[in-house]
């Protein structure tokens, strides 16, 4: 009977202890000391000076030898006073950060307490802070995303907000934002994006100017992706609908208004020549690293790229000599469409040791070497070819893929095992009939590749040019017409995809900075090689089939004093036109493309040269100068080659094109016979072949194989390029 007595009276004990009474007192004690601290923190911190962002410093840009490149950090800006800007535009700001910012004391105690939340458990920076904070970031403390520089924030906000009048902080934080394009402030980003003084901004281009805010590299229009040209528009309209709802603006003149398409970037001044386009990637190659680009422009970087100052003055001496100085680009208007970009490589490193990007960043600020608009055309080619060695791929008959495979090489022929109709053209409407896989990839033979792709399939074959460093995009779809590069690609994609073939298979990839250090930071480069991406005697195998190219095929214009391997390529309608090789040392691509005043692309036809404006041209011609100078002359080194007998012999058969015309020679005279069957449907009283094309000796002809001279020193051979032709529409086979 005395325990239930003993526990009531244990539970009276406590009800005592943390009575509802006691409880509500500590909590208003604890209310209490908090006020005090904010208080304490209110009276201790004070306005401070401005901060160094607020007086920017130079970036420094590096040669690999240490010699200095370019300097850039002359401020973007100049300060314009409120009564300048339009009052609406001045609203729009106001509508896109911070409706509430005439009405509040500087602060939003909610969106700051939820924003430091958000930082102390690591889920990333978040937005809430007001216009007066904003401004106090950009002026008095730094970017930092920390718990103690927002409260910081918070308390000098409110400090300012009774210091300064409503229009002086809305007219420092106009002049202090980032909008990007290296532009601080509302006047240079209005020069920027729309060539005009702040003065003359419409109401439309001011809240376009008010949306870049949130995120300017992601939101410029000229380079945003699909998905954040919608992101922009949307915010734009966001930022109107306020304006409308706060009374700003008439409902009937928002729906009258349009967005306001900004221009094309321009570079700053002393960016002009190769240095504006070699600072860009690089800065990009920081940012995709996760330098953000407002830190990249605050300054104080000391940026050391793997540029190499002699291979950089070869490369636009290469192009200057084997390009420019055959085109009139003032008095020709079909001259004036010619555009040239290349990258080089170190194969063992991923440097990227040159680099060119046009006629100069000044004149054509869109890098030719970094673009990704155009086609490599056949230059893709040997990534089908990759793919077939390394899946051990086999022909529609069960004979596995080698250079010594025999191929139907006619032209127009469709391809077999494909849902989707194909049919390309080979250039000229050359049809070679059988060949082997050597021989179709020295003339660059469209039909052969397309077959060829079937055999290996489309998807192992994407997935093999994914992972040698090739980039996806909407127009890299799985069907026969990838074969002929039909995606888009950079110079620098595709060097970073010819260097991991000569670095055996070993990924490269390629990498403009090689240190970059900060008073307070410093960046650690990317891996620039990795893991085998391809078999070594798939690797090996492409570059043995490539050499052909370079000393018997389309590409002997780039043969020097060096062993080399390499492939042609013009893209469909002859917009562009490539060489991509290497040596075992280096690794260059370079590329034309045909492009108007517009930016839109035109062809190269008749530009350069009468007629196709072949890989096998110009980009072989400055890809050899170019070589030859970068390694000295010439060089002694071999590839070291290991294909496992799935090489093919050295020498390959080779058919006449049969066009119904005087056709060109396409490489030297060869003598040994043609090898196994054509990869095409068998008749049914005849059984697949099956020989190992390589060990065992090739049936008997009826034709004799044809001699060829060897190639002229100032005739083109064709060259497959990208012609697609044929029936390329959904379907069953033919």
């Amino acid at each position: 009977m005395g325990r239930p007595d003993k526990g009531k009276a244990k539970k009276r004990g406590l009800r005592r202890l943390f009575s509802w009474k006691k409880l509500l007192g500590t909590f208003f004690v604890c209310c209490l000391l908090a006020m005090g601290a904010l208080y304490a923190v209110y009276l201790m911190v004070p306005v401070p000076t401005a901060n160094a962002e607020a007086t920017m410093q130079s970036n420094i840009y590096k040669y690999a030898n240490g010699k200095i490149l370019a300097r850039t950090g002359k401020i973007n800006r100049e300060i314009v006073g409120l009564e300048r800007i339009p009052e609406k535009v001045q609203k729009a700001f106001v509508a896109a950060e911070n409706k509430t910012f005439y009405r509040d004391n500087g602060v939003d105690i909610k969106g700051t307490t939820r924003a430091a939340w958000s930082t102390i458990t690591g889920k990333g920076k978040q937005g809430g802070s007001t216009i007066t904070q904003q401004y106090v970031k950009n002026y008095y403390l730094s970017q930092d995303q920390t718990a103690t520089r927002k409260l910081k924030e918070m308390v000098i906000a409110i400090k300012v907000d009774q210091q300064k009048s409503k229009s002086d902080i809305l007219a420092g934080y106009m002049n202090t934002s980032y909008y990007g394009r290296s532009a601080y402030g509302i006047q240079a980003a209005a020069r920027s994006y729309y060539g005009v003084d702040a003065t003359q901004l419409t109401t439309a281009q001011g809240a376009y100017l008010a949306s870049l805010l949130q995120a300017p590299n992601q939101y410029d229009w000229t380079s945003a992706s699909p998905t954040g040209r919608k992101l922009v528009e949307q915010r734009w309209n966001y930022v109107l609908d306020n304006m409308v709802g706060e009374g700003w603006l008439p409902a009937a003149e928002r729906a009258g208004m349009k967005f306001p398409v900004p221009q094309k970037p321009r570079p700053a001044p002393g960016m002009e020549g190769q240095t504006g386009y070699i600072v860009e990637a690089a800065n990009q190659e920081l940012v995709r690293q996760g330098v953000s680009e407002e830190d990249i422009k605050a300054g104080g970087w000391t940026i050391t790229l793997n540029i190499d100052e002699k291979k950089q003055k070869d490369l636009v001496k290469a192009v200057d000599k084997q390009l420019e100085a055959k085109l009139d680009r003032k008095g020709d208007k079909k001259d004036a469409t010619v555009q040239a970009g290349a990258t080089s490589v170190d194969p063992k490193t991923g440097a990227v040791v040159a680099l060119y990007g046009g006629v100069g960043a000044t004149e054509h600020w869109t890098s030719n070497a970094t673009r990704r608009d155009y086609q490599p055309a056949s230059t893709f080619k040997p990534l089908v070819l990759a793919s077939a060695i390394d899946n051990r791929s086999q022909t529609q008959d069960g004979r596995r893929i080698g250079l010594g495979t025999i191929y139907d090489g006619t032209s127009k022929r469709k391809v077999v095992g494909s849902s989707i109709r194909f049919a390309p053209e080979n250039e000229d409407n050359a049809s070679y009939g059988p060949v082997t896989v050597q021989k179709a990839t020295n003339s660059s033979i469209n039909s052969v590749y397309a077959q060829m792709i079937v055999d290996v399939g489309t998807a192992k074959t994407k997935k093999t040019a994914l992972a040698l460093g090739m980039k996806d995009g909407p127009d890299f779809g799985e069907t026969p017409a990838m074969s002929l590069g039909t995606m888009g690609a950079s110079t620098m994609d595709m060097a970073g995809v010819y260097a991991t073939l000569d670095n055996h298979g070993e990924k490269v990839t390629p990498t403009l900075v090689k240190s970059a250090v900060h008073r307070d930071r410093t960046v650690t480069p990317t891996k620039t090689t990795g893991e085998q991406v391809i078999s070594r005697e798939a690797a090996d195998t492409v570059t043995k089939a490539m050499t052909g190219v370079v000393r018997n095929g389309s590409g002997f214009r780039a043969a020097g004093d060096y062993e080399a391997a390499g492939k042609t390529g013009t893209s469909e309608n002859n917009r562009s036109a490539w060489f991509v090789g290497y040596t075992p040392e280096l690794v260059t691509a370079v590329g034309l493309f045909g492009e108007d005043a517009k930016g839109n692309q035109v062809t190269l036809t008749d530009t350069i040269n009468p007629g196709r404006a072949n890989g096998g041209r110009t980009p072989a011609e400055i890809w050899g100068a170019y070589t030859t100078s970068a390694l000295g002359g010439g060089s002694d080194a071999s590839f070291d080659l290991e294909t496992d007998g799935w090489g093919g012999p050295d020498r390959e058969p080779t058919s006449t094109p049969s066009t119904g015309t005087t056709d060109e020679p396409t490489e030297a005279p060869t003598t040994d016979a043609p090898d196994p069957t054509p990869t095409t449907t068998p008749p049914a009283t005849t059984p697949p072949v099956t020989r190992d094309p390589i060990t065992t000796p090739p049936p008997p002809t009826t034709t004799p194989p044809t001699t060829e001279p060897a190639p002229p020193t100032s005739i083109q051979p064709p060259d497959g390029g990208g012609e697609q032709g044929g029936d390329s529409t959904a379907g069953p086979p033919q």
